[in-house]
């Protein structure tokens, strides 16, 4: 529940919502950040005006996170959150001064993303089995998908067939902050998604998402989760598999066969080059074990 004493949270929330347009999923992560930070702010120093809140007093919530052993990754957004909370009330006229100029985020270790092996991939589609019926044929076609596009999880949930452009070879996706952006696919897919959208069965119900269960509804997060995360199990051992791993995998694959950055960037839907650049760290990795197997130095 918001805290009383601060309405600010409410017509922030209400700005994320309605101006910045964000998912749902990002305005409960901000609303959440927002309301430990407050209830602090209550608990400790008995609900100090907006105004008053220095940066001093962030600090002691930011130390007491650290101290509740908050990982450094999860600090940082909660700083995110509240910078962007007191930049909101700056622009609005609420605050003269934002009491986060002098808050610094702590470093995060950086971890390469995982990804599947490109030959565990081949494997996945050669030899694992797939059934016969519309579940196997929706579930080959999805992780086929994550795998040729590296969309999300979240993007692929809301796919319509409107979505698919047969005359082009592309998919039109709309991803964070309702950003579309266009994918290109092979020839082969996309003869693949004709073929599932003219097999739909019919009792859909005027559920026009492009991926649909038997019964002829949309699919669920959890149910697309456990079925990727059961296929990439019969292929290969790293410890996380999901539909993001996919994601990974993509972005990749691509970088080891020499993709443009930016290109790599503008499929992934990314804002920034820094997002991306993560994938060039697995490249390095890749030509360092080329050196070490093939120079005579090495």
């Amino acid at each position: 529940m918001p805290i009383q004493q601060y309405p600010h949270i409410d017509s922030f929330i209400n700005y994320l919502k309605f101006e910045k347009r964000y998912s749902q999923h990002t305005i409960i992560s901000y609303q959440n950040d927002l309301e430990q930070f407050f209830q602090y702010m209550v608990s400790q120093f008995d609900a100090i005006p907006l105004e008053a809140i220095s940066a001093s007093l962030v600090r002691s919530w930011l130390a007491e996170l650290s101290e509740d052993k908050i990982s450094a990754k999860s600090i940082n957004r909660k700083i995110s959150t509240l910078k962007s909370f007191f930049k909101y009330q700056l622009k609005t006229g609420g605050l003269q001064k934002t009491p986060m100029g002098t808050i610094i985020a702590p470093k995060v270790s950086k971890r390469l993303p995982m990804f599947v092996e490109q030959i565990d991939m081949d494997n996945l589609f050669q030899y694992m089995p797939f059934s016969d019926d519309w579940k196997g044929r929706t579930e080959r076609l999805v992780i086929l998908i994550f795998y040729s596009t590296g969309m999300r999880l979240s993007e692929l949930i809301q796919l319509k067939e409107s979505q698919v452009d047969l005359a082009n070879n592309q998919l039109k996706v709309v991803g964070k902050g309702n950003k579309e952006r266009i994918i290109p696919i092979n020839k082969d897919l996309m003869e693949q998604l004709q073929k599932y959208i003219s097999d739909k069965p019919s009792n859909t119900d005027g559920v026009k998402h492009l991926f649909i269960t038997e019964k002829g509804t949309a699919l669920q997060p959890r149910t697309v989760y456990g079925f990727v995360k059961a296929k990439l199990t019969s292929v290969t051992t790293i410890e996380k598999k999901s539909p993001h791993i996919l994601r990974h995998s993509f972005a990749t694959h691509l970088m080891n066969n020499g993709a443009d950055l930016n290109a790599v960037k503008e499929l992934l839907g990314h804002s920034s080059l820094a997002a991306t650049q993560i994938y060039t760290h697995n490249t390095i990795e890749k030509l360092k074990d080329v050196f070490k197997k093939a120079h005579p130095k090495a």
